[in-house]
């Protein structure tokens, strides 16, 4: 029984991936992808993520593994903190009723396209892949702002995120 449970949970999580990869815009609006367990795939997801940009900067800098992992957790609630206080308390709309924990695992699995910079091993491939995933989150945080915050418009959550981005950045 418990194995049964432990597979499907696996093929939930793998199927999130996906759809992010995919830009799936309806990963955001299902209300099936935001219960209880939800919050730890968004975790995993962002702790796979940690440790593969770790790999990827491993192979031009030395790169602490446990500490990438740590602070891809931390960015993860600094971002979500940020797109809730923007786009939820300061540039709502009308339609926008959304609370943290939804923001926290949406922005968590816009993150998913991270898991792909594991394939930046290679020093010659490291900056083209993490720049690639870098805006390939970018667009899947676009769409999860837009999608969670009901925002008619993908330049007012284009706006959301790079002002979140920008305050992280300074």
């Amino acid at each position: 029984m418990l194995l049964c449970y432990t597979k499907y949970m696996l093929k939930e999580l793998i199927n999130i991936i996906f759809r992010s990869l995919r830009l799936d815009k309806s990963l955001y609006r299902d209300a099936r992808n935001f219960s209880e367990i939800s919050i730890y795939f968004a975790l995993i997801i962002m702790i796979l993520e940690g440790i593969s940009g770790a790999i990827a900067t491993s192979s031009l800098i030395k790169t602490n593994i446990l500490l990438s992992g740590i602070t891809a957790i931390f960015s993860w609630f600094i971002w979500s903190l940020l797109i809730f206080v923007i786009g939820v308390k300061v540039f709502p709309e009308k339609e926008t009723k959304v609370n943290f924990k939804k923001i926290l695992i949406g922005v968590g699995y816009a993150h998913a396209p991270g898991i792909l910079r594991i394939l930046g091993f290679i020093p010659e491939m490291v900056i083209p892949i993490v720049l690639i995933t870098q805006f390939w989150i970018f667009a899947s945080l676009i769409i999860a702002t837009k999608e969670m915050l009901n925002f008619k418009s993908n330049i007012k959550s284009l706006g959301v995120v790079l002002i979140a981005f920008l305050i992280i950045a300074i």
